[in-house]
């Protein structure tokens, strides 16, 4: 087992957190507000620390889980950032969702101190991090995966290298566009449903068994047909990484209509006071 820090307990970061020390990791984390260091360190020992460069302080792998490219930033950057604690050869890995260009910008930065970095985005969910079934698409060089997947592996089912520095990101971001598409379009459907006099939910119980099926399908239809929408991912959260999407778009010449007209649909939502309802809102929407 290794010495592990880990940086920003949400509700992604506080249970992947859990599952490190649970699998015999060393832990030691950091998160802004300490209330919630301590309450961690409460439910699964481990150890907190007052600042990012202490948490990081003597650990093999840094992990990092927090809100956007700016927030990363900050707990990694300056005097009391993690960069300044890590020793030579540590290893960051960064699980927020965030730009390509960060991802890029941190590894070349750690680098040039004899560090290591890895994007690490995942998918799956408050519920999937909570399990210890995460998705992880990691970009950065193969050794530094290999020497960090053991770790990772606490709270995932599924990891894979997919490229250099930013792949992992650029992954994630097709991830969102894909799930983006298929809320609309489950969205339009049960709309479609309702407004035919359909039983939805016997009407899934075939179609999710064909071409149609997916994810969102199964888990999501019967909370969708009932109007309730506190179901994990945030309507914010989405917006937040639909326009990391559409920046790359714009840098890397890739047309993206229908991603950017939901993005705009969940805009609509937040308008309509959906900023934390779960994403499959969009429903919300066509039914006001």
């Amino acid at each position: 087992m290794v010495a592990t820090s880990f940086i920003g307990l949400g509700v992604m970061g506080f249970p992947m957190a859990g599952h490190l020390a649970a699998k015999g990791h060393d832990v030691t984390v950091f998160n802004r507000n300490p209330a919630k260091a301590k309450a961690w360190e409460a439910a699964h020992g481990g150890r907190s620390a007052p600042t990012p460069r202490e948490a990081a302080a003597g650990a093999d792998i840094v992990f990092v889980c927090v809100g956007n490219d700016d927030d990363v930033r900050s707990v990694i950057y300056g005097e009391n950032g993690a960069m300044a604690g890590m020793k030579a050869g540590a290893i960051l890995v960064d699980h927020t969702t965030a730009s390509a260009e960060l991802a890029r910008e941190l590894e070349a930065a750690l680098k040039a101190e004899g560090k290591r970095f890895l994007d690490a985005p995942v998918s799956g969910g408050q519920a999937g991090a909570e399990n210890g079934v995460l998705t992880v698409m990691v970009g950065g060089e193969a050794e530094t995966f290999e020497a960090a997947r053991p770790a990772i592996e606490a709270y995932s089912r599924m990891i894979g290298l997919m490229g250099p520095a930013g792949s992992g990101q650029l992954t994630k971001m097709m991830n969102q566009i894909c799930i983006a598409g298929l809320v609309q379009g489950l969205s339009e459907a049960v709309h479609f449903g309702q407004k035919a006099g359909l039983d939805i939910v016997k009407v899934v119980e075939v179609i999710s068994k064909g071409a149609a099926g997916s994810w969102q399908m199964e888990n999501r239809h019967k909370t969708m047909n009932e109007g309730r929408y506190d179901f994990g991912f945030a309507v914010e959260w989405m917006r937040k990484d639909l326009g990391i999407c559409l920046a790359e778009a714009r840098r890397n010449g890739a047309s993206l209509p229908a991603t950017a007209l939901i993005d705009q649909f969940y805009a609509e939502v937040e308008g309509m006071g959906g900023k934390r309802w779960d994403t499959s809102s969009l429903l919300a929407r066509l039914n006001r």
